[in-house]
């Protein structure tokens, strides 16, 4: 589609510094377009405030918020989790938030008659991917614009003057100039100090954490919480029966008192390039551990391993902004069946960063006491000499073999 064709887009727009400037940006170089800036909340709470204002003040005809948080949580967060998905340690807050999104700006074009969709995801991450294949799978016909592939902008700093050029608003300044993607799973760090792997966070300097505190800096004595499941589904915290959203945002307040969920990685971008990144997930920390021992219990041996193998895929469709694609459909299909009897109770002890484990039940646990114990039972143990001699049999063939040679 050609420039002078553009009347109308679609801005993916947060208020941050990237979308700030993109507004008056799209006005100098296509043609006084309209721009119609949609926020998709996913959660992300105080960066909401003032938001319609802003966006009016730099140029949008209108703003939407999209109220996105329970189809976040319902059709994104918790397929997840139940799936066990990490992606090298992450959990994937950026991720799966993406593809809601898109969802949400292709509505709102197509209500809108809008020529393209604007985002303002730069040519070196992730997000540019996850964007524009969710738009692709809604809309393929729909032009896409990427100002960080078109202007001349080299760098955060200069998007600042930039701003400060064309009298843009903006929360942060030079020293504090964090990219950061907060929603109600998680808050991302990068940049600044910490694109120097050899520099520690600043976890205990006053506002570099949002979700939590420091390890250090966390209460000296434990929390308790008990988390319920139905089907891999959590549906009530310490005996309150909870919507699934409620749940992470208490886990979220617990956790983050407790110092839990604080990582520091170097991760490989789907664009071929390493990136370091600190994330804060408590809520999600604790929910992850929480099934994952609940299964512990109601998996048989086969199903736990198959499934922690096709989790690493999962996790890398997640990343990889192919969330709409038929692969991830048969997965998720695959984990609802293993999910049918990860049913229970688990209890955690939080302190000081850490997760331990503070019992677990289910109806449908495969673990039995009379069994596995070391008192007396009705197990034979006589059984195990045949088992033996026929798993050990090839082994055996072996050494004979090599014996003769």
């Amino acid at each position: 589609m050609k420039k002078e064709d553009i009347k109308k887009v679609v801005l993916s727009y947060s208020g941050g510094l990237d979308t700030s400037i993109i507004i008056p940006w799209l006005k100098e170089n296509y043609n006084n377009c309209e721009v119609i800036a949609v926020c998709g909340n996913v959660g992300q709470a105080d960066e909401l405030e003032g938001l319609e204002e802003k966006a009016l003040k730099t140029g949008a005809s209108k703003l939407y918020i999209l109220d996105l948080t329970d189809e976040y949580v319902n059709d994104f967060i918790i397929p997840t989790m139940k799936a066990g998905a990490v992606y090298e340690d992450y959990l994937l807050g950026t991720s799966h938030a993406r593809p809601c999104i898109a969802k949400g700006l292709v509505e709102i074009a197509k209500k809108e008659n809008a020529d393209a969709i604007v985002h303002g995801c730069t040519g070196k991450g992730n997000d540019q991917v996850r964007f524009e294949l969710a738009i692709k799978h809604f809309a393929p016909g729909m032009h896409i614009i990427a100002p960080w592939r078109e202007w001349n902008i080299k760098s955060r700093d200069e998007e600042i003057d930039y701003a400060e050029a064309h009298n843009v608003p903006l929360r942060i300044n030079r020293e504090t100039n964090y990219s950061k993607d907060k929603n109600l799973w998680h808050l991302s760090h990068e940049g600044l100090d910490l694109e120097d792997t050899g520099n520690e966070p600043q976890y205990e300097k006053k506002g570099f954490l949002e979700m939590g505190v420091s390890p250090i800096d966390a209460p000296d004595e434990p929390s308790y919480v008990t988390l319920e499941f139905e089907q891999g589904v959590p549906v009530a915290l310490d005996g309150e029966k909870l919507s699934a959203k409620d749940i992470i945002l208490k886990l979220n307040e617990i956790g983050g008192k407790n110092g839990i969920g604080i990582i520091d990685i170097v991760e490989n971008r789907l664009v071929g390039m390493k990136c370091r990144g600190v994330y804060e997930t408590p809520g999600g920390t604790i929910l992850y551990k929480a099934h994952k021992v609940l299964e512990t219990l109601c998996l048989d041996k086969m199903t736990a391993h198959e499934k922690e193998r096709l989790s690493i895929t999962f996790a890398e469709l997640v990343y990889n902004g192919q969330w709409f694609t038929p692969l991830r459909e048969a997965l998720s299909a695959f984990v609802d069946k293993t999910q049918e009897r990860v049913t229970g109770k688990v209890r955690l002890k939080l302190y000081k960063g850490n997760i331990i484990n503070a019992g677990v039940w289910s109806p449908f646990s495969l673990y039995s006491e009379e069994i596995a114990t070391f008192g007396e039972s009705d197990y034979d143990q006589t059984d195990s000499r045949g088992f033996i001699n026929l798993y050990g049999l090839p082994i055996k063939v072996q050494a004979l073999v090599d014996g003769r040679r």
